[in-house]
């Protein structure tokens, strides 16, 4: 290698090389350097539950976790999980052979993937779609196949699936459907009837299915989130991933889980192992008790995330943003094209300077850049005061 350069020879392997820095850490260092508020990454700026937070701290002056967990999670962090599915959804998992504790959600993603493709598969995923899934897919040796959620035709309302378009994306080479819902960054929230219809092809096609749930707990006004797990024939063939990030606003810990039946979470795990090995050892303690609050907390939480989403909403509105309302999630996703713009990675790289706020360009999650151009995607998991101020400073545009 002697006298070899970055550009004479590439060291970055070419089924990643499509993917550079994240746009979350190109805005969030843009929101530092101008002092501008972030509503880029989603990230509350408060911390979850005190008695959480005190688990944590009980468990590390315990001694308990602060060497290697058990690979598969703690036993009780294990059972919490099942017991929450149970409670919730009337899912029966077994905490020893069904439930994996993962690093985050994003390290579930990644060993589903990794241990349920072949190189050449592919993997179906809704478009945008959170920018981890297309380089796991890459990784995997995988082909994305993006099937694209649209603005409904009332204009500013909520983006939805063309049950049509997925149907014909599935060829004799799909494995895989990678379903989000609660969707980041659009904030659709999948119905039932929608969720039958991917069932029902998911069946049909003998497809595996990975659902990212981490949003679960998040919807708002009269959206249900249902597991695709619950449809028929799908318990056996669907790695659920969720995690205690966005529910309990604990995003550091990363405590995510998967449950899937044995022999997919075998696979699973076996990904997985290689990957962080364990993790957040402490943190799985507390994470167990949290899961085990009431049912009053999650409501409550849902109904200030809710009170969020309609204050920065009406700021949105009022600043003159298209404004497409969630129906769950953190964020927010407007059209820019009434403020007479249509490039979001040019408008987004100017309003930090223009009015001090950072916002994320949606077209970073297309495939098809020029779908997404027009879109700009704002988190309300912030202070209420922080939004008002976020509202506030864009009126300028």
């Amino acid at each position: 290698m002697s006298g070899m350069t970055d550009s004479a020879r590439p060291f970055l392997n070419r089924r990643l090389a499509e993917f550079g820095t994240t746009i979350f850490a190109e805005m969030s260092a843009l929101a530092v350097r101008t002092g501008a508020i972030n509503l880029g990454q989603g990230f509350p700026d408060t911390d979850g539950p005190e008695e959480v937070r005190e688990a944590a701290v009980r468990a590390l002056r315990d001694g308990r976790g602060n060497q290697y967990p058990p690979g598969p999670g703690i036993p009780e962090l294990r059972a919490a999980v099942a017991d929450h599915q149970r409670r919730h959804y009337a899912l029966s998992y077994d905490p020893d052979t069904e439930v994996l504790v993962t690093a985050g959600a994003t390290e579930a993603v990644a060993a589903a993937l990794l241990a349920l493709l072949e190189p050449g598969d592919e993997v179906i995923a809704l478009e945008p779609y959170y920018d981890s899934y297309a380089a796991c897919i890459a990784m995997a040796g995988g082909t994305r196949v993006p099937v694209t959620l649209r603005p409904s035709a009332e204009g500013h309302g909520p983006f939805r699936l063309d049950l049509d378009e997925l149907r014909d994306a599935v060829t004799d080479r799909t494995r895989l459907l990678l379903i989000n819902t609660p969707h980041n960054p659009t904030g659709t929230v999948l119905t039932r009837e929608e969720l039958a219809a991917v069932a029902e092809l998911a069946v049909e096609r003998d497809l595996l299915v990975v659902t990212d749930e981490v949003y679960e707990h998040l919807v708002f006004d009269d959206a249900e989130h249902a597991p695709l797990a619950t449809f028929p024939g799908m318990r056996e063939r669907t790695v659920t991933i969720s995690s205690a990030g966005k529910t309990y606003s604990f995003t550091g810990w990363k405590v995510g889980w998967v449950t899937a039946a044995p022999a997919l979470l075998t696979a699973v795990r076996s990904a997985k192992q290689y990957l962080t090995f364990v993790s957040a050892g402490p943190f799985q303690y507390a994470v167990a008790e949290a899961l085990a609050l009431p049912d009053s907390y999650v409501a409550a939480f849902r109904k200030e995330l809710q009170a969020k989403r309609d204050l920065l909403a009406a700021g949105l509105a009022e600043a003159g943003f298209g404004v497409h309302r969630p129906a769950g999630t953190y964020f927010i996703t407007t059209d820019i094209r009434p403020l007479g713009h249509s490039d979001g990675f040019a408008f987004c790289r100017a309003l930090p300077e223009r009015a001090g706020v950072v916002a994320v360009p949606n077209a970073v999650f297309y495939d098809h850049r020029e779908t997404g151009a027009p879109f700009v995607r704002f988190a309300f998991c912030k202070r209420d005061d922080v939004l008002r101020e976020a509202a506030g400073r864009l009126r300028v545009l």
